[in-house]
This record gives C-alpha cells, structure tokens and sequence, in this order.
C-alpha cells in the first residue's frame, strides 16, 4: 500500500513541478487515500533521499517540494572519445586541396 501511495504522491509532484507539502497532502486525501503525517513526512523523505524530489523550507511551516530534474552527466573520457573519433573521420576524406 505504501509502494503505491508513493506512486500516487510521485506522479501528483510530477504533474504540479513545484508545489507546497500543504498543497499536497490536502490534494491526496482530496483523492481519497487515507495516509497519516507520519507515512506521508516518510513518502517525501524515501523520494528525496531516492533524488526524485527536493525538500526545502519556505516558511517556518510550510516547504516546497519540487521534481529533480535530472541533468545528465557528460563524462569527459566518452567526449575525448568522440572527439577523436570524429577527427579520426574527417581526416579519412582526401584533401580536395589541387
């Protein structure tokens, strides 16, 4: 059941980038799914620790939680790669040079 209340508040974050914890949990049992503060402060931890969301504090009582868009790591040995495999390419054509 928490697996897929987990799925349920993902997707919610998914659909709404940035929205407060408040927005949220009125948002779920809106939906009909019975959840406790303690499942759900657990939910949103799980998430973030898994990368999936960020936490932060906007008020003393309230926190925005937001999706983590995921940027995707350019590993420098595979572009040096590339480089030279696209140097080794264009040198394999003969000079037009007369």
């Amino acid at each position: 059941m928490i697996s897929h209340t987990k799925n349920i508040i993902f997707e919610k974050i998914k659909q709404e980038p940035s929205l407060t914890d408040k927005v949220l949990l009125k948002s779920i049992i809106k939906d009909g799914i019975t959840i406790s503060n303690d499942q759900f402060e657990k939910i949103l931890l799980d998430l973030e620790i898994a990368g999936l969301i960020s936490v932060s504090w906007i008020t003393k009582d309230t926190r925005r939680v937001e999706i983590v868009v995921a940027e995707k790591d350019i590993d420098e040995y595979e572009e040096q790669i590339k480089e030279t495999e696209e140097k080794s390419y264009e040198a394999s054509f003969p000079s037009s040079e007369d």
